[in-house]
């Protein structure tokens, strides 16, 4: 059997672990039921993956994200490992096909999204899925009491019933210790087995800053710190205005939300990647799976709504562990937008009823109809045909999709497949009485493996590159290959989708939990209070902040943030002074370590004046090893 070391260095072509990565591979392979939570870009894929590879049998990938289902399923193929995902939208003979492919083949790893765990024909494959493990991406999306709960997750511990005790991984990069002690409990934990790293970043500076014109504090911001930045807005007009203003004043950025076409985003996200664009101005849309180690400044040009949105979002500023910034502006409205948004996030029951009625006779679904079925739809076109207002018409999907009605999924790409529905002896009479067609069916073959057995995702960009043709003369012969019964053919989609998890019933049977919508409107509202505390705290670390809210009460001064620069000014006072010297003689023998631990609110510059003083009066002492101790 390899090593999890040799597995690391062939596969992913690391000479060591992450932080926590090791031991959350340990309680894997001790088949041990676990929670990870580990910062965003911590590596949480490779605890799944890498003890997969060591155990016989599969690993079924629970996530909501359809684009990061796709690029992990594209790179474990690059590694030469069997994977294969599910995405919403597929045909009924697609999804069968890859069920028996994850069911009769060596498949490592399947991905696929909450609802589909209910759907009939799931739950038909199931018992022949040779599980080894069960590995939960977004777990905070499990608890009623999260920020982004979704019902669908709560049908994932009922997976053991069927497939007897498969261990469980639990992913998220934040968490609350509510939100922990939840998703141990719907998903059934046998034990408390929890892996945390510090939300501590020390080379992550935070600041926020109240302003009069935001455009020009982050023209001033990107003067100041060169190299890659995000910046984050509220609204897609927004992006678009800031990005405009930005390029006005020479500074090379580009706007991106759900509303651009895939490859429109694909474009704009590549051109950040390599650099062509300085600042990527956007949406929360943005960001997901995105692996740029070099962004040295996010900067919220709006608030978020809640310290998990912010912590993930500023969180994707220097990975690389070099110096980076974290910068959150607000103005004079933001603090009285952000007290209103509870009841503009929260409609009432008869304006959920209202929209529930617009959806359905916009899709055309008849009463008694449309439960485990998939719909394209465009929400500005709804907007456009049934004039509810824009905001009210996207928070009602929102109850809608947490009581458990429907999914809404607005940035869906499912890329075009190709499968050969002849025999192989036919396939040779077709070529010879339709040459001018050979050369394509002869690149698909070479080209795509598999692609008798399954639906095989392919680009009509590459076969045409291959081809020496163009896109559209490909999208043609594949058009007409299908016609003859060669291939089933199914271009790529890219419209958003929704999935009714229940048949349409009639508005007065419609039934929302209202104690339960209601304590989660009160918990938005205390999130919503956190971040307003954040904006207005002049005196408490801004890094020590985040981390205690996640429940990190460990957490001591960064010395880097606003705040704590603001304090580097001020002398050290006679309190301080005289705090210090009382816990040296509390703890007796201590160490400079055990006093930052002790002494949060102390910044670190200030502790060595105070120590270097108190020893020239002589009323410490340090020994070789740097143990501090009282002289009396």
């Amino acid at each position: 059997m390899s090593s999890i070391h040799s597995l690391l260095k062939e596969y992913w072509k690391h000479d060591g672990f992450r932080p926590m990565q090791e031991a959350i591979i340990h309680s894997v392979l001790d088949r041990e039921d676990t929670l990870a939570i580990l910062p965003t870009g911590g590596g949480k894929s490779l605890c799944f993956q890498l003890p997969t590879l060591i155990m016989e049998g599969l690993c079924l990938v629970v996530s909501p994200l359809i684009a990061l289902m796709k690029d992990q399923v594209e790179n474990l193929r690059k590694k030469g490992i069997t994977a294969y995902a599910i995405d919403s939208g597929m045909t009924r003979k697609q999804v069968i096909n890859i069920l028996k492919v994850a069911t009769e083949s060596n498949c490592k790893f399947l991905y696929v999204s909450p609802e589909r765990l209910e759907t009939t024909l799931f739950k038909e494959y199931l018992p022949g899925l040779d599980l080894c493990l069960i590995a939960v991406d977004e777990a905070h999306c499990i608890s009623q009491w999260g920020y982004d709960f979704r019902p669908s997750y709560l049908k994932i511990a009922a997976l053991r019933d069927e497939v007897g005790d498969v261990p469980i991984l639990a992913l998220t990069a934040s968490a609350t210790p509510e939100v922990q002690e939840d998703i141990c409990e719907k998903l059934q934990f046998s034990g408390r087995n929890i892996f945390r790293t510090s939300f501590e970043r020390p080379n992550l500076s935070y600041s926020v800053f109240e302003v009069d014109s935001k455009v020009n504090k982050i023209r001033e911001i990107l003067d100041k710190v060169p190299g890659s930045s995000i910046i984050y807005c509220r609204s897609r007009k927004r992006t678009k205005q800031l990005s405009d203003q930005l390029n006005m004043y020479g500074i090379q950025s580009a706007c991106y939300h759900a509303g651009l076409t895939r490859e429109e985003r694909n474009r704009r996200q590549e051109a950040w990647i390599k650099n062509e664009t300085r600042c990527i101005v956007c949406t929360n849309a943005f960001g997901m799976g995105i692996d740029k180690p070099d962004v040295r400044v996010v900067i919220h040009a709006d608030p978020p709504d809640c310290m998990e949105n912010y912590y993930q979002e500023a969180g994707r500023a220097g990975r690389d562990g070099k110096r980076s910034y974290a910068v959150l502006l607000s103005d004079h409205t933001d603090a009285e937008e952000l007290r209103a948004l509870p009841d503009i996030r929260f409609p009432g029951t008869d304006d959920i009823k209202k929209i529930y009625s617009d959806v359905m006779n916009y899709l055309q679904v008849p009463n008694g109809l449309g439960s485990g079925n998939y719909y394209d739809f465009e929400l500005n076109d709804l907007i456009a045909k049934f004039h509810p207002e824009p905001r009210l018409a996207t928070y009602a999907l929102k109850a809608m999709e947490q009581e458990g009605w429907m999914n809404y999924n607005e940035q869906v790409f499912i890329p075009a497949s190709v499968t050969f529905i002849t025999g192989k002896e036919w396939l040779y009479d077709f070529q010879e009485t339709y040459p001018q067609l050979e050369p394509i069916v002869q690149t698909l073959l070479r080209t795509y493996e598999g692609i008798f057995d399954v639906p095989v995702p392919i680009s009509e960009k590459n076969i045409a590159y291959l081809m020496r043709s163009d896109a559209e003369t490909v999208k043609l012969q594949l058009r007409q290959l299908h016609g003859y019964a060669i291939i089933e053919y199914i271009p790529q989609k890219d419209t958003p989708q929704l999935y009714l998890r229940h048949n349409r019933v009639r508005v007065e049977e419609l039934r929302i939990d209202t104690a339960h919508y209601q304590k989660r409107k009160q918990l938005y509202e205390s999130r919503i209070k956190t971040l307003l505390h954040y904006l207005a705290e002049k005196d408490q670390c801004r890094s020590q902040q985040i981390a205690q809210y996640f429940g990190d009460a460990n957490a001591t001064s960064c010395g880097v943030c606003d705040i704590c620069l603001e304090k580097r000014k001020q002398p050290l006072t006679p309190e301080e002074l005289a705090l210090v010297h009382q816990q040296i003689r509390k703890q007796k023998t201590v160490t400079v370590e055990t006093l930052m631990q002790s002494l949060t609110n102390l910044q670190k510059h200030k502790l060595q004046e105070a120590i270097t003083f108190l020893q020239s009066e002589q009323k410490i002492k340090v020994n070789e090893k740097g143990e501090i101790s009282d002289r009396n």
